[in-house]
């Protein structure tokens, strides 16, 4: 199987085995299902004929999962879009979180908790760091999204984090350093150690921890706070990127971030009956692209690593850009600065009418003529295969 694979062909090849051998939390399960299903009929079918052919159109459901990767370019465009809303004439700066490695197996013992932490840490040390006068003084803003992955699908546990350059200070005039970082990254890094080392900390001392896998060992009181002191004598290293270039790349770089699974149909090149190939950045090798052939059962046990807990969620706003303050303060930023609005084009959209717009295609017009199509009665069955059944 080598032209045009994808993930749900990886699963439908090696997902039965792989498990009946592994034991698989439930929200693993059902992403699985969802995406063995997806756009096979298992979660409905619309059919329509055309008026003046009568060609006959079926389209099938897809699955909506967060994890699926044919079902995520339609929530992202509609995501990215709503924000255009929110969007300034001013810098804005791509910060990544992210922390040692030795943590990992904790973390993924804990994820919730320790997801949680995470921005938690990172939310906490932009917000303290900018209202300190001594760096910026002002109520910023920033958009945080987890990521659980690097390049070859291995467990690692980043926050992006889009921060908004300039801020309200307390007398709700607008402040920014223009083009420069208002935070001194060492200062970042350290505050960022700290206070993510500190509700680790809490959490282990109140007993919320727990230890599976290969993080059995630090269950013993002297191991875990060896992890500990280990954490605190690394340098963490948070990274920052240039400013972006004006609002509408700051729209479309959001898009690159916030509906990203662990690997796209894309980068999947051939399955064979025992391994995948897929390509993968190379960091070692100045981001080279290489490929990377491992075994089915391998990339199955990568990819549902990722797989967020049940109600998670990766997307979270602050400051200036949060529900609760970005009608009212977000005005007053673009009254400031004498910017415009960026409308959005997709609101109040249905469905035809935002993939006319994004695709330039109408799905109300048949394929064949031209004409219009209607929906029509007709039983499902008749489309529909047997789905793919949860174990």
């Amino acid at each position: 199987m080598n032209a045009d694979c994808t993930i749900q062909d990886v699963f439908n090849r090696f997902y039965q085995d792989y498990e009946k051998a592994h034991a698989l939390s439930a929200v693993q399960r059902k992403a699985a299902y969802h995406i063995m299903n997806c756009k096979t009929g298992a979660f409905g079918v619309n059919i329509s004929v055309c008026e003046d052919c009568g060609c006959i159109s079926v389209h099938y459901n897809s699955c909506r999962d967060r994890c699926c990767p044919m079902c995520q370019e339609f929530p992202k465009e509609k995501w990215v879009d709503a924000r255009r809303e929110d969007v300034l004439d001013a810098p804005y700066f791509h910060m990544v979180f992210t922390v040692p490695e030795e943590l990992n197996p904790v973390i993924y013992s804990n994820q919730k908790l320790l997801y949680n932490a995470l921005y938690h840490a990172s939310s906490d040390t932009l917000q303290e760091l900018a209202s300190d006068s001594k760096y910026l003084g002002a109520d910023i803003g920033y958009i945080c999204i987890l990521h659980t992955w690097g390049s070859e699908m291995n467990f690692h546990p980043h926050i992006h984090a889009v921060v908004l350059g300039g801020g309200l200070d307390p007398g709700n005039h607008w402040k920014d350093n223009g083009e420069d970082f208002f935070l001194p990254i060492r200062v970042v890094s350290r505050l960022f150690r700290g206070k993510y080392l500190a509700e680790l900390k809490q959490l282990w001392e109140n007993g919320k921890l727990e230890f599976h896998g290969t993080a059995e060992p630090y269950r013993n009181h002297y191991v875990f706070k060896e992890l500990l002191d280990s954490c605190y004598d690394k340098e963490w290293v948070p990274y920052c990127k240039k400013p972006f270039d004006g609002a509408e790349s700051v729209i479309r770089y959001l898009g690159k971030y916030t509906h990203r699974i662990a690997i796209s149909n894309y980068r999947i090149k051939s399955v064979t009956d025992s391994s995948v190939t897929f390509t993968a950045k190379d960091y070692k090798n100045q981001g080279q692209w290489k490929e990377v052939s491992i075994s089915g059962e391998e990339f199955l046990r990568r990819f549902l690593m990722h797989v967020p807990p049940k109600r998670f969620v990766r997307i979270r706003h602050y400051g200036l850009l949060s529900s609760r303050n970005k009608r009212s303060k977000i005005t007053l930023c673009r009254n400031l600065l004498g910017c415009k609005k960026y409308l959005s084009r997709l609101k109040d959209l249905d469905a035809p009418a935002i993939i006319r717009l994004l695709y330039n295609k109408d799905v109300c017009k048949c394929s064949s003529c031209g004409g219009r199509i209607i929906p029509i009665s007709a039983d499902p069955s008749l489309f529909r295969p047997e789905p793919h059944l949860l174990c």
